[in-house]
């Protein structure tokens, strides 16, 4: 039976279109997935669905939910559906849910609303929706907040809040895009399991190719506003025959060229190193060590790209915050090129200098208020004596060059970019003081699957023309599998293995990297073309 049918959507914001005869049908108890780039539309056909427009918007065509059309609907009306009819998972956890208010009130909120239970019941209830969705009262307390949550944790009480009244149209947006492979397995054989519990139609929006091709009953593909293919997910995905579709599909299978390297000179050492965080459970109770790093060893040789696993809360971020001289460690010693990282409990800033990183969000390591000469050069404080004039101008020009990027992208603000140029950018900013060693921090897990192998490529490209070693920080198995030669995986603070990445993927030796790689959605291979 159909639940949703959107016929022949159109919208724009302030006269400008951005989405155009959008049409798809959702029946009950089926996973459709919605995907295709930034920008193509999906998240705006979502929130059209919900009646969650920006201001300025204007929407024609008919939406229907079990018959009723949507934008016909008024805000009032609308409010009492969003809950009790049709749910919605936003991508951030961490934004869509109130820092100030504990996690048991949140989910309580919805059902008190609709049906204006008492707080007594309606908490009993959120109990039973936060268990339901792995978060058991007794391990996960009702009074908890959300920092105090991982965020595998945080998208389980969005998922419980989108639930609690069992509404049969549940959207999720992007729900795993920031999770370990692990937790994004988890999350959805969660969704697999309450679509067959309740038979909810899902509508799963995502860029992730991977998770579409084990999740979805069938795929609609998005590009400018529009849908290009749909169909039943696996004859789509072995056989695709739009040439965006195509494309798509090319670029999440897309492995770069990384040109072989022979490391034999170590660049840098991590000898037993071990840090532990302060915490303190009550007020005025003792503080505990809690260990975030326990005897940490191993080389990285000059010219050698290491990757760097692990689930969130393993540890990854915590090492890469010690190499650069960020955090203090307790024990143990690092050192870059035989020079130590810390002098007594102080970075060392000669040593400092020669390493930079390249964080997630491309947007959110900039500052907005400033042009990209300014940006790219921020780097040039850590050199004693730093160019300036022409000779400034000079390095700008060749660290735009070498990602790739115009000269006269110096003059302008980084909001005028897009994604992938955003992260050229911070790339540049990482090489313009040529420094021995880059570590890149989930750089491309928030990039569209053909952005993420144009700067796999432009990495690729840079091995050839400038000596680099990195450490590449990712959850996504499949970038490290390509851009990487070894590759160390982190567990609670320890390294279980580390190995050559083809050995570490043919044949992990640790019970804990075999979980990690069976958990990692794939793509089916390609059906041969036909002679």
């Amino acid at each position: 039976m159909t639940l949703l049918s959107v016929e022949n959507l159109s919208v724009t914001i302030h006269g400008a279109p951005v989405l155009s005869q959008v049409a798809l049908t959702l029946n009950e108890g089926e996973i459709l997935a919605l995907t295709g780039e930034s920008g193509s539309g999906k998240s705006m056909t979502a929130l059209s669905i919900m009646g969650l427009l920006p201001q300025g918007a204007e929407a024609s065509g008919r939406i229907l939910l079990d018959g009723t059309d949507l934008l016909t609907r008024t805000e009032a009306q609308l409010c009492r559906l969003r809950g009790r009819a049709m749910g919605m998972i936003f991508q951030e956890p961490m934004t869509a849910l109130n820092p100030v208010q504990c996690i048991g009130d949140q989910v309580a909120e919805t059902i008190r609303l609709h049906e204006n239970a008492p707080r007594g019941l309606a908490r009993a209830r959120a109990a039973e929706v936060l268990a339901r969705v792995g978060l058991p009262p007794d391990r996960f307390p009702l009074s908890r907040y959300p920092h105090q949550l991982s965020g595998g944790q945080r998208q389980r009480v969005g998922l419980a809040m989108a639930i609690a009244l069992r509404p049969r149209l549940l959207i999720a947006d992007e729900p795993t895009t920031a999770l370990d492979v692990t937790t994004q397995a988890q999350i959805l054989d969660l969704l697999k399991g309450l679509v067959a519990d309740f038979g909810m139609g899902l509508l799963l929006i995502t860029h992730d190719l991977a998770v579409v091709a084990n999740m979805a009953d069938r795929i609609a593909v998005m590009d400018k506003g529009r849908i290009v293919e749909a169909g039943a997910t696996r004859p789509l995905l072995s056989a695709p025959e739009h040439p965006y579709t195509r494309m798509l599909f090319a670029a999440a299978r897309h492995i770069p060229d990384l040109p072989p390297v022979r490391a034999t000179e170590p660049l840098l050492q991590v000898t037993n190193v071990s840090r532990h965080h302060r915490h303190r459970p009550a007020p005025f109770a003792k503080q505990r060590a809690i260990p975030a790093l326990t005897a940490i060893t191993f080389t990285l040789h000059k010219g050698e790209r290491l990757g760097l696993v692990g689930e969130s809360g393993s540890g990854k971020s915590t090492l890469a915050r010690a190499i650069l001289g960020l955090d203090p460690v307790q024990r143990g010693t690092i050192t870059l090129d035989g020079a130590p990282v810390f002098t007594g409990t102080r970075p060392n800033l000669a040593v400092r200098r020669r390493m930079q990183i390249v964080f997630q969000d491309p947007f959110g390591s900039f500052n907005p208020r400033h042009r990209v000469d300014r940006l790219i050069s921020e780097p040039f404080h850590l050199l004693p004596d730093p160019p300036r004039g022409p000779a400034r101008a000079r390095a700008i020009t060749e660290a735009l060059g070498a990602v790739n990027l115009p000269p006269d992208a110096a003059r302008r603000y980084i909001h005028e970019f897009s994604g992938g140029q955003r992260q050229r950018i911070a790339i540049a900013r990482a090489l313009i003081i040529r420094p021995d060693l880059i570590i890149f921090d989930e750089a491309v897990s928030a990039l569209d699957v053909s952005v993420r192998a144009r700067i796999l490529d432009l990495l690729a490209d840079l091995c050839r023309t400038m000596p680099l070693s990195w450490l590449f920080i990712s959850h996504d198995l499949s970038v490290v599998r390509g851009i990487t030669d070894r590759v160390l995986v982190l567990r609670d603070g320890r390294i279980v293995e580390d190995a050559p990445t083809s050995r570490v993927f043919a044949a992990p030796q640790h019970p804990y990297t075999r979980s990690l790689i069976d958990a990692a959605p794939r793509l089916p291979e390609p059906e041969p073309a036909s002679a």
